[in-house]
Parts: structure tokens; C-alpha cells; sequence
């Protein structure tokens, strides 16, 4: 079933983030992973593509897995930067071979580690193009949004760059990770003026340490607020105080954008169902 029909026929959607295998992560974990969060009766799960694309080639192997044996819809990340037609054809033809009817269209990140070759594609919205071009309305396509903005850009470029994306073809939206909810109001008060309509789903990433903190800063540019400092402050010497203090701020994070009227929740799990099913279990009545 394709995303942008799900969101017409419920109010509020629930959904997870996964990575494909790496050096840290293997095969099999990513699948327990899976079996773990399908328990919690998601209505979708997502796989990210890798920075600069490194892992991207489990991306639809694992999407298809998601699909067909754990009977949850996929959302496959694609990201183009760097691409060719060429490639980007093929991994089209692969999401459709398996029966993948969703895609997160993304530019992508640079790598850290290595250069980049120059590809045919430059931002999110030549990509969605492409697609609808290729395929018409084959795949419900995603976007992504910054509630504070793209570190790359200013407020106002990355509304205007998100609203290109939007009348491209775009059938839903989904944050990267955000800590303070008034950010993400005084958004969607934006998104309104401009008559941007999707549905708003907003990426929870539950801080359970301090090293996630540094990344997520240097990643999105994602503003700490003063009450988060505080529990950093006072539970940095006490991992486990933390990993609690961390939950309990991201369900009560979700326990207000529900109250407000959020059109989904979407936790990045880091491939830790443990934690997203204690979210889901605090909120399950609220979300109902």
C-alpha cells in the first residue's frame, strides 16, 4: 500500500527507521530488529540509504524483507547525490521488481571520507522530477524537511527549496531530528502560509546518550533546548540516569505534538527496538 494513501485513511500514522548492516551492525541483527519493531504494529518502516550512499546496496533487499515477511509497508531512503540516470534507473526497476511502492527522496550527505563523483542530479526536488517522470504515480514519494532549516541554506531558502519539492511531486514529509516542539509550531505556521498541505510526520530520535548529542548538532544544526541541557548537565556521569532522562523527554515530546496534531510520529530507532517499544508503550493510549 503506498504511504500517501495510509495518511488519507488515518489520522495519525507510527513509524520506524532502520540501517542497513555495517561494520558495527550485522545481517541478522538488522532482521531481529525488524521482527522486534513489526510487533508494535507499525505502519511503516523506513531504510536509510547511507551517507554518500556506502549502503546502499541492502537498502531494497531489506525493504523487500520488511515487505514480504514481516508484512509491514517499506519506505526505501534514495538518495541522489552523486548518481547517474543510469543507476538511479536501476534502482527504480529494483523497488518495482520487489513490489516497493515508497520512496524517501533525499539529496543525500557528502562523505566524509572519501571524494565524490559528479552526478546528474544536484538537490531532492531534480530526483522526485525524475521519478514522476520515469514512473508517474508508480511510488508514494517523501521528502524531508528541517524544522530549524538546512545547515546549508537560511529559513527562508530552505522554505522556498521545500516548496519546490512539494509541487514537484511529493506525497508526505518527514523531519529530521528536532528536540523543541515550539520550533516545529512555528513551522507548520509557515508551511500553512505557504500552502503547503502534505502531511507533516515528525522524526523522534529518543537521546539515550551523550555522544548522540554531538552528532545530532553537527548533522542538523538541531538547537539544544535548556531544559534538555539541564538533564545532560545533571545525568552526564550517570549513563543509565541518562538513557532514562532521554526517553522520557522524547515521549513527552510526542506526547505533545500528538496533543497538537500531528499527522505521524516516525522514531529513529538506531536499530535499538528495545528502546522504540518503551516509546510506543508509554504513548500507545494517546496515539489510539
Amino acid at each position: 500500500m503506498k504511504i500517501g494513501d495510509i495518511f488519507k485513511n488515518k489520522v495519525l500514522t507510527t513509524s520506524f527507521e532502520v540501517f542497513p548492516p555495517n561494520d558495527k551492525v550485522g545481517l541478522d541483527q538488522v532482521y531481529n530488529c525488524l521482527d522486534t519493531l513489526t510487533l508494535e504494529n507499525p505502519d511503516f518502516i523506513s531504510v536509510t540509504y547511507g551517507a554518500g550512499g556506502n549502503t546502499k546496496g541492502r537498502t531494497v533487499e531489506i525493504a523487500e524483507r520488511i515487505k514480504s515477511q514481516n508484512n509491514v509497508e517499506a519506505l526505501a531512503h534514495f538518495t541522489c547525490i552523486g548518481s547517474k540516470k543510469e543507476e538511479i534507473d536501476r534502482v527504480l526497476n529494483e523497488l518495482e521488481k520487489n513490489n516497493i511502492e515508497n520512496i524517501l527522496a533525499l539529496r543525500g550527505d557528502y562523505p566524509i571520507d572519501r571524494d565524490l563523483e559528479p552526478g546528474d542530479f544536484n538537490y531532492a526536488k531534480d530526483l522526485i522530477k525524475y521519478i514522476r517522470e520515469k514512473k508517474g504515480d508508480k511510488f508514494s514519494i517523501g521528502a524531508a524537511y528541517y524544522v530549524e532549516g538546512h545547515r546549508e541554506t537560511n529559513d527562508l531558502l530552505d522554505l522556498f527549496h521545500l516548496k519546490e519539492k512539494v509541487d514537484t511531486g511529493v506525497d508526505f514529509l518527514i523531519s529530521q531530528i528536532f528536540l523543541d516542539n515550539e520550533f516545529f509550531y512555528s513551522f507548520r505556521d509557515k508551511l500553512e502560509k505557504l500552502q503547503i498541505d502534505k502531511p507533516l510526520v515528525a522524526g523522534i530520535m529518543p537521546v539515550t546518550n551523550a555522544k548522540q548529542i554531538k552528532k545530532i548538532t553537527s548533522l542538523c544544526s538541531c538547537t539544544i533546548p535548556k531544559k534538555f541541557l539541564k538533564i545532560l548537565e545533571k545525568y552526564e556521569d550517570n549513563p543509565a540516569a541518562l538513557k532514562e532522562a532521554g526517553l522520557a523527554y522524547a515521549i513527552e515530546q510526542i506526547v505533545d505534538l500528538v496533543a497538537s496534531d500531528i499527522n505521524g510520529i516516525h522514531i529513529y530507532t538506531m536499530n535499538k527496538p528495545e528502546t522504540a517499544k518503551k516509546i510506543i508503550d508509554a504513548t500507545g493510549i494517546i496515539r489510539k
